[in-house]
């Protein structure tokens, strides 16, 4: 199997564009796998912390006076 490296770019409408000089380089007619491979963005990171807010918030749901007693030991 042969393996192309390049940068592309998603279109408005949600198609990946790729450079022309790939594109000659492929074969026609021919079914191919592709992996797509994206930049951790902050878009990322703000997903983490709303799973971590919400984890904490149903963990403190859970949590009731009479379990403050755990605090004491």
């Amino acid at each position: 199997m042969k393996a192309y490296e390049f940068p592309a770019q998603i279109t408005t409408e949600g198609k990946i564009e790729l450079p022309d000089a790939v594109l000659q380089q492929l074969p026609h007619n021919q079914q191919v796998k592709v992996i797509i491979l994206v930049d951790e963005s902050s878009e990322d990171e703000d997903d983490d912390k709303a799973w971590h807010r919400l984890a904490t918030e149903q963990l403190l749901k859970g949590y009731s006076e009479e379990d403050a007693i755990c605090d004491t030991i």
